[in-house]
């Protein structure tokens, strides 16, 4: 019945999501155990992409292509990150919430709100009972989810490679990929979730467009509140004073992948206007530091 009532499931899914995201919330504050945090994330993508391709029952190839390719970047992304955290340890960014319970339910519900609002695309592909014949859109779509999924993964393992080498503590990953961004995982996540949607829009019509805000969201999100901002701010307080870490921040692009010696050399407004090269990611990176 809520199926009928939910022409593009967009209730069902938030209640899903509320429900399988507070699950995990009531663990973590009763054992105090987070290291599920980033698979609870993960997986709900699954849940979602494979529950509403299951509830319209149509199975139209391009719904079936979309939702292989959220489940494959939810399985890939969401075990590396368990099995991360298991080999690492505690999560720190709960250090400040897993005695403060007021925290901890906004950090869960704002992952609830970022699970139902970027998987927007592939709930309304899956919704429709419109089949268009493959067109163009489709086409880039996945080639565009096929370059960032290869971007981030390849990135996660360079720098898990890197991590874990005894020779590398207590210094920044600057091999690979990472020597062209400073967070070249992120831009293989936003590039990918920018493929589903492009994906998706030959199904589109009308108010259907809103789900772009699904791409806008997560861009929005790693880009100024709990991606990119608070590495930053870790790795200027842990390595701003040494001199080759300057150097590195000065000449790698923050997102976008691209040559130390083509970034170095571009002014600082270009660098902001284009490559999201904010100063709210220098706020703890001294100037005369900076400018050496």
């Amino acid at each position: 019945m809520v199926a009928v009532l939910d022409s593009h499931y967009l209730a069902i899914t938030a209640l899903v999501t509320v429900g399988y995201q507070f699950m995990f919330f009531v663990i973590t504050a009763l054992l105090r155990f987070d290291k599920v945090t980033d698979f609870a994330g993960s997986t709900n993508f699954i849940i979602l992409a494979v529950l509403t391709l299951i509830l319209k029952g149509t199975w139209h190839f391009r719904q079936v292509v979309l939702t292989l390719l959220v489940v494959v970047w939810g399985l890939r992304l969401g075990l590396f990150l368990l099995m991360r955290i298991l080999q690492w340890g505690e999560d720190r960014r709960f250090d400040e919430m897993r005695s403060n319970l007021g925290k901890l339910a906004v950090f869960w519900t704002f992952q609830a709100v970022w699970v139902w609002t970027v998987s927007l695309p592939i709930t309304v592909v899956n919704s429709r009972d419109r089949d268009p014949s493959i067109k163009p859109g489709d086409i880039v779509g996945w080639i565009i989810w096929s370059m960032g999924m290869s971007v981030e993964a390849t990135a996660d393992q360079q720098k898990l490679a890197f991590k874990n080498s005894s020779a590398n503590r207590g210094k920044w990953c600057n091999v690979g990929l990472w020597r062209f961004s400073r967070h070249p995982n992120y831009f293989g996540e936003i590039f990918l979730w920018w493929g589903i949607f492009v994906a998706s829009t030959p199904v589109l019509e009308g108010a259907e467009w809103l789900v772009v805000l699904g791409p806008i969201f997560l861009t929005l999100l790693l880009l100024f509140v709990s991606g990119i901002p608070l590495l930053e701010e870790s790795a200027d307080k842990k390595f701003g004073s040494v001199r080759e870490y300057q150097l590195y921040k000065k000449t790698t692009s923050p997102v976008i992948p691209l040559p130390p010696v083509v970034y170095g050399k571009l002014p600082a407004w270009l660098k902001a206007a284009v490559l999201f090269e904010f100063p709210l990611y220098s706020r703890n990176f001294p100037p005369e530091q900076g400018s050496n």
